[in-house]
C-alpha cells in the first residue's frame, strides 16, 4: 500500500509541476506577446534589407521573448510547447504514458499548379515593393514572380507584421547575384493589379507575366536568363535539406513539355541540377516535367531556352532556411554564367 501510495504522490506532483509551469508559460506568453504587438512593426521591405546588410535570417527570431521562455522549459522539463508530442512521450508526466502513434499522411510530390483561392492568399501574405530600387545597367538575369504571394511560413516573425513571401527570396537573390558580378533585376509590378485590371482569375498569372517579360526584354536586350521563382505545397518532410549542419529549403525545376522547344529548357535546368548536385548534395529535389490535360505545360518557357521555373521550399520553410538556399543559388547561377562550374 505504502508503494502504491507513493506511486500516486508522485504522479499527482509531475501533474502539479506541469499544471504550474504551463500557467507560469502561458502568462509570460501572452504578456510579452501582447506589449510587442504594441511595439513597431518592421516592413517586409525593411526586412529584406536587413536579411541582406546583416547575412542572418535568423536575426529577429532569436531576440523573441517568448522563444527564450521556451527554451527554459525545454531545459528544465524537455518540454517545448509548440510540439505537443513532448508534453505526452514522458518529460514530466512519466513515461508510463501511452505514446501517440504518428499516422503521418503521405502528400503527393506532385507540384500545385491550382491557385483559384486567392484572396485566402492575400490575408496571409502581402505583396512586396522592391526595398533598394536603382536602375541597373544591362542585366543579365530577369527574377520574377508569376504567383507573387506564394508565402513561407512566418513562425517568429508573424509578430512583427513580417510576411514572407517568393518576392522576398527573389529580392535578396538580386542583391546576392549583383555583389557577385551578375547585373540581375527583379520585377516588382504588382501581378495582382494586372489581373484586376483585365479581369483575370488567378489561373491568368502565367500570362500576365509573360508580358511584363517582353517588355523587360525590349527594354534591356542584354537579358539572357529569365527566372520564375516559386514555392511548393508540399510537407517540410519534401523540402528541408541539412548540408554541414545548415538547414536549407529544397528546390526543384519545372520544365513543361507542350512546346517545341522544351529540350533546350530541359538542358539547361539539368546542367544546373548537376551543379547543385556537385556543390549542395541533397539541396535539389530534381527536375519535374509537365505536360497533358489540366496541367500549364508551358510556364512561359516557350519565350526563351533559358527560362526557368524554380520551386524554392515550401510553404512550412522558414525565411531562415529560405535565405541559405537563396545563397547557394546565387552561387550555382554565378559559377555557371561565369563558367565556372
Amino acid at each position: 500500500m505504502n508503494l502504491k501510495n507513493k506511486s500516486k504522490q508522485k504522479r499527482r506532483r509531475r501533474w502539479r509541476i506541469f499544471f504550474y509551469s504551463l500557467l507560469i508559460y502561458l502568462g509570460f506568453s501572452y504578456t510579452f506577446y501582447y506589449s510587442m504587438k504594441k511595439s513597431p512593426k518592421i516592413s517586409n521591405e525593411e526586412f529584406v534589407n536587413l536579411l541582406v546588410s546583416t547575412g542572418n535570417a535568423n536575426i529577429l527570431s532569436q531576440y523573441k521573448t517568448t522563444n527564450l521562455v521556451n527554451l527554459t522549459m525545454k531545459f528544465l522539463f524537455h518540454i517545448d510547447f509548440r510540439d505537443p508530442k513532448t508534453i505526452l512521450n514522458g518529460s514530466i508526466l512519466g513515461d508510463n504514458i501511452t505514446k501517440i502513434k504518428n499516422n503521418t499522411k503521405t502528400i503527393s510530390l506532385e507540384y500545385n499548379d491550382d491557385y483559384s483561392d486567392m484572396e485566402e492568399l492575400k490575408k496571409i501574405s502581402d505583396y512586396i515593393q522592391d526595398p533598394n530600387p536603382k536602375s541597373t545597367t544591362d542585366p543579365i538575369v530577369y527574377l520574377y514572380n508569376s504567383h507573387q504571394l506564394e508565402n513561407y511560413s512566418s513562425e517568429n516573425l508573424d509578430i512583427y507584421g513580417i510576411t514572407p513571401n517568393v518576392m522576398m527570396a527573389s529580392y535578396v537573390l538580386r542583391e546576392n547575384l549583383n555583389k557577385l558580378g551578375i547585373p540581375s533585376l527583379v520585377e516588382e509590378t504588382n501581378m495582382s493589379d494586372i489581373l484586376r485590371k483585365n479581369g483575370w482569375d488567378y489561373s491568368y498569372s502565367y500570362q500576365a507575366s509573360r508580358n511584363l517579360m517582353v517588355e523587360k526584354k525590349k527594354t534591356y536586350s542584354s537579358l539572357k536568363y529569365f527566372i520564375d521563382l516559386h514555392r511548393d505545397s508540399v510537407s517540410k518532410n519534401y523540402t528541408l535539406a541539412s548540408i554541414h549542419n545548415k538547414n536549407y529549403a529544397k528546390i526543384l525545376f519545372v520544365v513543361g513539355k507542350d512546346y517545341a522547344t522544351w529540350e533546350g529548357n530541359y538542358r539547361l535546368a539539368s546542367r544546373l541540377n548537376g551543379l547543385f548536385d556537385q556543390y549542395y548534395p541533397g539541396l535539389s529535389r530534381g527536375i519535374m516535367l509537365k505536360t497533358g490535360p489540366k496541367v500549364n505545360g508551358v510556364y512561359n518557357q516557350d519565350f526563351d531556352s533559358n527560362t526557368l521555373l524554380i520551386e524554392l521550399g515550401g510553404v512550412e520553410n522558414t525565411v531562415e532556411e529560405v535565405y541559405h538556399t537563396v545563397s547557394a543559388i546565387s552561387d550555382v547561377l554565378a559559377k555557371y554564367i561565369k563558367g565556372e562550374g
